[in-house]
């Protein structure tokens, strides 16, 4: 048979035609009638594997955008609405409370916020985003809320340096002027990575994610996906050779500065009979 609809996002900052990620979407109503024991199910063995469950495109839960089986591009979608805190209640009614970080990039509108803060998820913050095109001032380091993950950059987005690198030649734009004078640095853009991380490290978030491809302050070689773009995406490595000693000193000494050491391992008491 022939899908109906299918998912993607609309238009927006990666793509001028949205994406067209071409998978089915989910029957919401008839999950509902077993209150969602397919996602319970889900959810309990990720947590057996991973600490901390990141949701990719949270807002669909709030409403998601559904796309015409036929269509070329997802621009003919419409929003429809998802199962909101219907079925967040049901998942901790049943699981407790899931250590979840709401990822809520994109298009975001009231309702969707209100959703994440129901359930007190921490949403994302992109430094890169605070400096690039339409400089979006809410995720600048110091508008960063407590209850946020801070990224350098995303699995979407061009590595740091390689960022900077394209920003400094751009004439028509004042994206690395603007950074130079906020990070208080005015040398060449092999600094800038680093000095994105320490500004992540400083700000207020609960909890800091640097891709490894900024660790190693690569540029746009390294980059890990092109939204809208098939092929040649999701394909880079690392090796351990590349790696320099510097690396697990400097990470250090950031965790001791900005007072972010690892929260220790609770004792977890066990009853025999």
């Amino acid at each position: 048979g022939k899908l109906l609809t299918v998912a993607g996002v609309p238009p927006d900052y990666f793509s001028e035609t949205g994406q067209l990620w071409g998978n089915p979407l989910y029957k919401w109503d008839e999950m509902e009638k077993d209150d969602y024991e397919w996602w319970r199910k889900r959810f309990t063995t990720l947590l057996e594997m991973v600490d901390v469950i990141r949701i990719d495109h949270f807002r669909g839960f709030d409403a998601f955008w559904e796309i015409p089986g036929d269509a070329p591009t997802a621009i003919t979608g419409r929003w429809v609405k998802g199962p909101g805190a219907k079925f967040f209640k049901t998942i901790t009614k049943y699981l407790g409370e899931i250590p979840i970080i709401a990822e809520d990039l994109g298009v975001i509108t009231k309702s969707v916020e209100k959703l994440r803060d129901q359930f007190n998820f921490p949403g994302i913050k992109v430094l890169q985003f605070a400096f690039g095109t339409g400089q979006e001032t809410r995720f600048l380091p110091h508008n960063i809320i407590k209850n946020s993950v801070v990224h350098t950059g995303s699995h979407d987005n061009d590595t740091t340096r390689g960022f900077f690198e394209k920003a400094s030649k751009d004439k028509s734009s004042d994206i690395y002027d603007f950074t130079q004078k906020y990070i208080n640095y005015y040398g060449s853009v092999d600094y800038i990575t680093h000095a994105l991380i320490k500004a992540a490290y400083a700000s207020v978030a609960d909890m800091v994610v640097i891709p490894m491809q900024d660790i190693l302050n690569l540029g746009s070689e390294a980059r890990m996906n092109y939204p809208g773009r098939l092929g040649g995406n999701w394909t880079w490595r690392f090796t351990w050779d590349q790696v320099p000693y510097e690396v697990a000193p400097f990470y250090k000494d950031l965790t001791i500065l900005y007072e972010r050491p690892p929260k220790p391992k609770q004792d977890v008491e066990i009853e025999v009979s």
